[in-house]
Formats: C-alpha cells, structure tokens, sequence
C-alpha cells in the first residue's frame, strides 16, 4: 500500500511540475504585442481546464503503472513520460521564447505523442485511454490556436 501511495504522489508531481512551469508566464498574456486570434478563449478559463486535465493525466499514468507487466505497458509508460516532457517545454518556448514557430513543432510532436499513448492504451486499460480524450481534444484546439497565432503575427 505504501508504494502505491508513492507511485501515486510521483504521477500528480509529475503534472504539477508541468504547471508550475507556467507561473513565470502568468500575468499579461500579450506583454509581447501579439495579435491575439479571434478564437483564443478567455484567459481565466486556462487554469480550471488545466487543472482538470493534469488531473486526468495523472491518473491515466497512475493506473497504466498498476498493470500487469507487458511490452505494451513499457511503451505506454513511455509515450505517457514523453507527452509530460512536451507539454512542459511548450509554454517557455511558446510564452517565453516567443517563439511561434517551435511551439508549433512541440505541440505537433505533443499531439501525436497523446495520440499514440491514446490508441496504445486503449489495448491495455480503456479507462486509462479514456482520461486522455479530453487532453487530446484541448491540444488539438491548442494546436489550432498556436497556428492562428502565426497567421496573425507573421513577422514573429
């Protein structure tokens, strides 16, 4: 019980790590001037979908981690570490770096990535699969949004 409990802290630290990448970032969204696309939702809305998604996300993790062991289960936990890893590079990139270009090629490499985790979980624990549908939906908007971002500022 005392593992699971562990293992249980390090999936939701994993996500809070992610979050609190974005702190530095809070504050005036547009301190750089960016024309801001006209579907880009309001800011206080980022934080209770964010929340609920690194929720969702932890938990997936948390009961892949419990499975019995199999090849599919190594990959899965994998693709799960990776997805983190891109999520928590997009907002210095995208909001620090003001870079719209590489954010874009992170949050591609980030949607294919939950997509993955997405089919392949879906082999070995649908629940789990299931926690990463509304993740999947949000980056899919995201990545939408990152694109308009560079329609509207293309000098950037």
């Amino acid at each position: 019980m005392k593992n699971r409990i562990i293992i249980w802290v390090l999936f939701y630290a994993c996500t809070l790590v992610a979050a609190g990448g974005a702190i530095w970032f809070v504050g005036n969204l547009n301190a750089n001037k960016w024309i801001v696309p006209s579907i880009a939702p309001p800011t206080w809305l980022f934080g209770p979908v964010w929340t609920l998604l690194y929720v969702l996300i932890a938990t997936s993790g948390y009961r892949i981690s419990y499975l019995k062991s199999s090849n599919l289960k190594s990959i899965a936990l994998g693709l799960w570490a990776l997805q983190m890893c891109l999520n928590t590079l997009w907002t210095p990139v995208f909001f620090g770096a003001f870079d719209l270009q590489g954010a874009l090629g992170i949050i591609l490499a980030l949607w294919l990535t939950i997509g993955a985790y997405i089919i392949l979980s879906f082999k070995i624990d649908r629940a789990s699969s299931y926690l990463f549908a509304p993740y999947w939906a949000w980056v899919t908007f995201a990545t939408v949004l990152n694109f308009a971002y560079i329609l509207e500022n293309p000098s950037t």
